[in-house]
C-alpha cells in the first residue's frame, strides 16, 4: 500500500488521527487513558495514568516530517529572535505536561506512523540548538541544512532516546517526580 498524500487528508484529520494512535499506543502500555472530545484543553490533548502517576500529553501531527511550534511566538516576537520565540512557548507549558510527536510522512494507511516523547524543555533546548545555535521554529525529525542555510551541512534529528516505548514513559515520570520532590524539598526549607 502507499503512503496516503497528504493533500488528501485535513489538518483536522491529521491531528484526530493521531491523538488516537497515541491513546492507543499508551493503553497498550497499560495506561489507563483520558482522551478529551470536543472542546480542548488548550495545554493538552489526552492524560495517561498509571499507579497514581499522571502525565498530561500534547499530541502534534504531521505528515511532512516537521513540527511548527513556534511560529506564533515568533511573530508575536516581530523580529527573527528564535530563541525568544523557543523560551515563550515554553513558558506556556506546565509541568508534568510533555509532547507526543506522531509522524506519518512515508507511512501508508495499514502502518503505524513513528512517534516520539519529550518534555517541553527536551523540544525548547533542540528548537535553540537548531542551524547552528541560531535557533528555528519548526523541529525537523531528521533534516540536513542545505549549503545556503543557516547552519549548512548540518543535520538536525529527532534523538532516538525520544522514540515512545514504555522505558522513555518511565524516565519522564521519574523526572517529574524528581522535580516535585526537589520542590517539596525546597519549599520545607
Amino acid at each position: 500500500m502507499t503512503a496516503v498524500s497528504p493533500a488528501k487528508i485535513t489538518k483536522w484529520q491529521i491531528a484526530t488521527a493521531a491523538e488516537a494512535y497515541a491513546a492507543a499506543r499508551f493503553a497498550r502500555m497499560g495506561f489507563n487513558v483520558s482522551v478529551q472530545y470536543g472542546a480542548n484543553q488548550p495545554e493538552y490533548d489526552l492524560m495517561i495514568d498509571k499507579g497514581g502517576r499522571i502525565l498530561k500529553i500534547s499530541v502534534k501531527g504531521s505528515t511532512d516530517g516537521s513540527w511548527g511550534l513556534t511560529q506564533t511566538q515568533l511573530s508575536a516576537l516581530k523580529s527573527a529572535n528564535y530563541h525568544g520565540a523557543a523560551d515563550a512557548w515554553l513558558s506556556r507549558h506546565r509541568r508534568g505536561t510533555v509532547l507526543c510527536l506522531v509522524q506519518f510522512e512515508g507511512t501508508s494507511a495499514d502502518e503505524m506512523p513513528r512517534m516520539y516523547l519529550a518534555s517541553p524543555e527536551d523540544v525548547a533546548h533542540r528548537l535553540r540548538a537548531a542551524a547552528s545555535g541560531r535557533g528555528d521554529s519548526i523541529l525537523f525529525e531528521k533534516r540536513t541544512r542545505g549549503p545556503k542555510a543557516t547552519g549548512a551541512g548540518t543535520e538536525e534529528r529527532i534523538p532516538d532516546e525520544w522514540r515512545l516505548n514504555e522505558e522513555r514513559v518511565e524516565q519522564l515520570l521519574r523526572s517529574l517526580a524528581l522535580d516535585e520532590a526537589t520542590d517539596a524539598n525546597l519549599g520545607s526549607d
